[in-house]
């Protein structure tokens, strides 16, 4: 019997290992706003994209064009975004961006007669700046979207409190944009952007450290056990902060250059919930919107798996079931990576503290990406 390769990330170990992809960020901070949005930008032509939902109050917009039996084959942006049902007006200006191009579901015979499909997901940060109804709109949405296409391809992925994560919170924590990648046998890629902003927790009462952190490649979470006297007063800060449940969502983007039809993207963004479910407790609640988008840009074969499976599975069912166990894995590193990378803000006169701050012992060998 042969050891299983230990898996490795991609060269970022970001959504940009995915050739093809970008991600652009643009934040509304100061002056009562903290909130922002996030674009994940794919090629002209767009790619594949499926949608599963699983919280109990989620904010969508275009994500019935997404499922299989319906019209619209691949579509060109995602939009993650602040502000509740407010904030999906963002998604107007990465429709304006993508009409100025040229790009979308052509309804005509000329170039510009185009319609861009454009879903997106919405996580509840209202008032979290101190000012209710200082929001995303659309105009930030384009500027999110001029910021990645404007960046290089596989540009670093900015992380933390920044685009739709700058409102965030997790479990009392300040929480952010995360993001993480794997490379599969074969050349095949699968990696995950996530925006945690969770009702749940990130973080193991007993002993401190990230639910998930076990899911780490080697080298991607130092992170050393609190120590007693850490781990107590973080407690005791927790328990200082405690208020009635507040409402959130947790969003992620699964990507993969993996060729996928619309039905196995669906599937794949199912399977990665189990990354929800891995890094954050209690997880799909009612204060939740939990909304998983899968992408694929077909760049390349689902990656080579020996025909000897077991119970008669054909190679094409065992390629994607490798595609889904790294698809919740790293959606789960993704949340763990959001929770490290957030930096402690001030939140409508309240402090809203970071992991890095209550576990200074124990993320002192970790380093934000470059």
């Amino acid at each position: 019997m042969t050891t299983p390769p230990v898996p490795r990330p991609g060269p970022r170990n970001a959504l940009t290992d995915v050739d093809g992809l970008r991600v652009g960020h643009a934040s509304l901070v100061g002056d009562g706003a903290l909130t922002g949005v996030t674009v994940v930008l794919g090629p002209p032509g767009g790619f594949v994209a499926a949608v599963e939902v699983r919280g109990g109050g989620p904010g969508t917009r275009e994500t019935d064009a997404l499922d299989p039996g319906n019209l619209v084959p691949r579509v060109e942006a995602i939009a993650l975004t602040g502000g509740s049902a407010y904030g999906l007006d963002a998604a107007a200006g990465v429709v304006a961006w993508l009409e100025d191009q040229g790009r979308g579901f052509p309804v005509g015979a000329a170039p510009h007669e185009v319609v861009p499909v454009v879903p997106a997901a919405t996580i509840f940060d209202l008032g979290r700046g101190g000012d209710f109804r200082r929001r995303p709109d659309a105009a930030l949405g384009r500027a999110a979207t001029e910021a990645a296409a404007g960046s290089d391809a596989r540009a670093q992925v900015a992380t933390g409190g920044v685009g739709a994560g700058a409102g965030a919170r997790v479990g009392g924590l300040k929480g952010g944009v995360g993001t993480a990648s794997c490379l599969l046998d074969g050349g095949v890629t699968v990696a995950a952007l996530a925006v945690v902003n969770a009702a749940g927790s990130a973080v193991d009462p007993i002993g401190g450290l990230p639910y998930a952190i076990r899911l780490g490649l080697p080298g991607e979470f130092p992170l050393s056990p609190p120590t007693h006297d850490e781990h107590a007063a973080a407690l005791k800060r927790f328990a200082a902060g405690q208020e009635p449940p507040p409402l959130n969502t947790t969003l992620a983007v699964v990507a993969t250059d993996a060729a996928l039809t619309r039905a196995q993207a669906r599937r794949t963004a199912a399977v990665a919930h189990d990354g929800f479910a891995r890094a954050l407790r209690p997880v799909h609640t009612l204060y939740d919107g939990d909304t998983v988008f899968a992408i694929s840009t077909g760049a390349k074969p689902l990656p080579s798996v020996s025909p000897d499976t077991p119970y008669g599975v054909d190679a094409e069912a065992a390629a994607l079931a490798a595609v889904h166990a790294a698809a919740a894995d790293v959606v789960a590193r993704a949340i763990v990576d959001a929770v490290l990378a957030a930096d402690t803000v001030e939140t409508d006169g309240a402090t809203l503290p970071s992991y890095r701050s209550l576990y200074p012992v124990a993320t002192s060998g970790w380093r934000p990406r470059g």
